[in-house]
C-alpha cells in the first residue's frame, strides 16, 4: 500500500499551479498528509546593470518576497473540517527546479505536485521546463498537472451531498 506523509506541491500561483494544489489538498486529506506549498523567488537583490556596474536592490526583494508570502498565506487558507495541516515555504533561489528538489530531500517528501505550462517543442527549447527538471530529478515521485485538469477532483461539498 501507499502511505503518503508528506506532499508538496510546488507553485508560482500560475493557473496550472492552482490545479495541482488542488490535486495536493486532496491527495494530502485522502492520505492524512501534511500538505507544503513551496514558491520558489527569483533574487533580484544583486542585477547587473549598465556596462557591468552592480546594483543592489535589498528593498526590492523584500517587497517581492512579501507579496509572495501574501499569496502562499493565502491559499493556504483551509474553510474545512478538520482543518488540513499544512505549511507554507518560500524559497529565495534563482534555480526554481534545483530549489525544489533539495527542499524534497530535505523535508522527506513523498509526492511532488506541480503545475506544467504543456507549451509546445520550440518555447520548451528556448525556455526550458521547471517541471520537467524536477521529474528528472526528484527523489520521489512526481505528479504533473495541466490546467484544465480533468474532472476527478471534484469539490468536498459536492462529496458530501453525494454521500447523502
Amino acid at each position: 500500500m501507499i502511505t503518503l506523509k508528506n506532499i508538496l506541491a510546488a507553485t508560482d500561483f500560475s493557473e496550472p499551479s492552482e490545479a495541482a494544489l488542488a490535486y495536493g489538498r486532496a491527495l494530502a486529506r485522502t492520505f492524512g498528509a501534511t500538505l507544503h506549498v513551496l514558491h520558489v523567488v527569483r533574487d533580484v537583490s544583486t542585477a547587473y546593470g549598465v556596462e557591468g556596474y552592480v546594483v543592489s536592490t535589498p528593498q526590492l526583494q523584500q517587497e517581492i518576497e512579501g507579496a509572495a508570502r501574501a499569496q502562499i498565506d493565502a491559499v493556504l487558507v483551509d474553510n474545512d473540517e478538520p482543518p488540513l495541516p499544512a505549511r507554507g515555504v518560500l524559497i529565495t533561489s534563482n534555480a526554481p527546479a534545483a530549489a525544489i528538489v533539495e527542499y524534497a530531500k530535505r523535508e522527506h517528501i513523498d509526492l511532488i505536485v506541480t503545475g506544467t505550462h504543456g507549451r509546445g517543442a520550440v518555447a520548451h527549447l528556448l525556455m526550458g521546463s521547471v517541471a520537467e527538471r524536477v521529474v528528472r530529478t526528484a527523489p520521489c515521485p512526481v505528479l504533473t498537472v495541466r490546467h484544465p485538469e480533468r474532472e476527478f477532483v471534484i469539490p468536498d461539498a459536492l462529496v458530501a451531498v453525494a454521500k447523502a
